[in-house]
């Protein structure tokens, strides 16, 4: 199976987008463009290699100074997206 390269635009966070590749519903890279490049950083390389279902388990949810989502969170809700899944 291929590699597919997934764009989404964030909303609420300082991050303007998250680009995505997954390969067999394993992450395989994410660059998220904006927002914090140090904690982006982190979160990208912790997760190369992760299931997609485990990242949404892990990362749903988490807010951000008062506000209820966070780029982690984004990025939740962008592979939900991904995978055709809803809230």
């Amino acid at each position: 199976m291929n590699t597919k390269d997934f764009i989404y635009r964030t909303s609420g966070v300082c991050s303007k987008e998250i680009e995505i590749s997954v390969k067999e519903n394993t992450i395989k890279n994410i660059k998220f463009i904006g927002g914090c490049e140090g904690n982006a950083s982190g979160i990208s390389s912790l997760l190369a290699g992760m299931d997609i279902d485990d990242v949404i388990e892990r990362l749903r949810g988490i807010g951000c100074s008062g506000r209820d989502t966070s780029c982690p969170d984004q990025l939740s809700i962008a592979l939900k997206e991904f995978k055709g899944l809803k809230d």
